[in-house]
């Protein structure tokens, strides 16, 4: 079932500890599609992005950029084309705009929850004389800060109007000039990507600064890589501190979407918890950070082997383990889930961007866990020289559960919830699941495809 649905859902996930097994195909990369979809409406000419995320996030994307003047067709087909146990896949048809976005009706574009589809519009729409950018969630999107980008776009000649760096933004743009631009990168990194899908377009050299520190660093390095294969050469150094772009043009191309590690690792994290033996098939070893959470079940226990594109885990007793989660933020909440059931204590630090998500991913899902019985903390309650690290500690003897709980509104919170509840004796509900199609649409169809008994009930029915 995929649940990409405004209904209220709440998950019942049925008593355990469950057993999966099985093989799945990982769904597309939201990363990877924003980026390639971007780039190629940005481009002069034709593209085709195949196996596109048909998450929340890309949905959003793909209506601005028809707003905008681009023209995207989506179309489905099997992939592999010549395999028995093909999976439907989508294929993105783009026509560009060379560059040239034009406003089709003058009305704000809403970017749904989207923080990174608002950023990269926010930047490369600096060009338009006029532009508002809107949420139809104010209590998520709408109170997460953009004063870092609006401050450097303001450098570079496009004056905003904002509550207080939050949505609704109004941007007055269209004469930009190049020169050197400073931008924070302390509290994320989508800032800085929005600038350097924007500084090609400019017209004139463009020096970025990050004038701080750069949290993050992954998906700066896949928005290089997009930019690099759609034909952006960009000077960078090797530190991602500074960063030289001339004037250029995007090339229209055909580009493929890799398959998506931050959803994967909530299967792999439910599979090394629930001792199962799973395989997620078409991962490839690329530029997204959240790679790392195979090597960390690794080192919690878990036996990982990887294959070309496959990955293959068969859970095992964990171990708590040690984490720097700046190096892959979007898993860290998924190996929270297998700390929960490893002996002994895990601590997750350098994370305190993840503050600043579709919820305070440190201090809510922690109050969540504790309703299911999860010894856990924030590093302030336990004097940690990290205020803002997660600990853990885990207990191998799986939670009595029985409980409802509330997914925040986040899909990864969600995910997190969903690993702890399949180990739970007395299963567990958890509220507002429907957000996790925010990026991960067909996650409880996974999971029920390799075993899972997870029941799904809207509001109405």
């Amino acid at each position: 079932m995929n649940i990409l649905s405004t209904s209220s859902t709440t998950a019942f996930i049925a008593p355990g500890p469950q057993q999966l097994s099985g093989s799945i195909w990982a769904q597309p990369s939201k990363n990877y599609t924003t980026r390639f979809l971007l780039a190629a409406a940005l481009a002069n000419g034709e593209s085709i992005v195949r196996n596109v995320a048909t998450s929340e996030d890309a949905t959003s994307l793909q209506r601005c950029l028809n707003a905008l003047g681009a023209h995207i067709e989506l179309r489905g087909r099997f992939y592999p084309e010549d395999a028995t146990d093909g999976v439907p896949q989508i294929d993105a048809f783009v026509k560009g705009t060379g560059g040239d976005f034009r406003l089709r009706d003058d009305v704000p574009l809403n970017v749904g929850n989207a923080g990174a589809v608002l950023r990269f519009l926010l930047a490369v729409c600096a060009r338009l004389p006029r532009v508002t950018f809107v949420t139809d969630r104010p209590d998520s999107l709408g109170k997460r800060p953009n004063g870092d980008l609006l401050d450097a776009l303001e450098q570079l000649g496009c004056r905003a109007e904002s509550a207080n760096g939050c949505l609704p933004i109004t941007l007055y743009g269209g004469n930009l000039r190049g020169g050197r631009v400073e931008i924070s990168g302390a509290r994320s990194s989508q800032f800085l990507s929005g600038l350097l899908f924007l500084a090609p377009l400019i017209g004139e050299p463009v020096d970025i600064v990050v004038k701080d520190r750069l949290v993050s660093k992954a998906p700066v390095r896949q928005t290089l890589e997009v930019l690099e294969r759609c034909g952006v050469r960009v000077d960078a150094a090797p530190d991602l501190m500074r960063f030289k772009i001339e004037p250029q043009h995007y090339a229209a191309g055909e580009y493929r979407v890799n398959g998506d590690w931050p959803g994967s690792a909530a299967i792999l994290g439910a599979a090394a918890t629930t001792r199962s033996r799973v395989q997620v098939r078409g991962l490839r070893d690329d530029n997204q950070g959240e790679k790392l959470a195979a090597q960390v079940l690794r080192q919690m226990g878990a036996q990982i082997e990887c294959d070309h594109d496959n990955v293959a885990i068969r859970g095992s007793e964990l171990v708590g383990v040690e984490f720097d989660g700046d190096l892959a933020t979007d898993a860290v909440l998924a190996l929270v889930g297998a700390a929960c059931f490893a002996r002994g204590r895990s601590r997750f630090y350098n994370v305190a961007n993840l503050r600043i998500k579709e919820c305070d991913r440190i201090s809510e899902p922690l109050a969540e866990l504790r309703k299911i019985g999860v010894r856990c903390w924030e590093g302030k309650e336990l004097g940690d020289r990290d205020p803002d690290a997660i600990i853990i500690e885990g207990n191998p003897d799986g939670y009595e559960g029985g409980v409802e709980v509330d997914g925040r509104g986040d899909h990864r919170v969600i995910m997190l919830l969903s690993i702890v509840g399949l180990g739970c004796r007395r299963g567990l509900r958890i509220r507002g699941a429907q957000h996790v199609a925010k990026s991960y649409p067909l996650f409880f169809e996974h999971l029920r495809q390799l075993g899972a008994d997870i029941l799904l009930r809207t509001e109405n029915e």
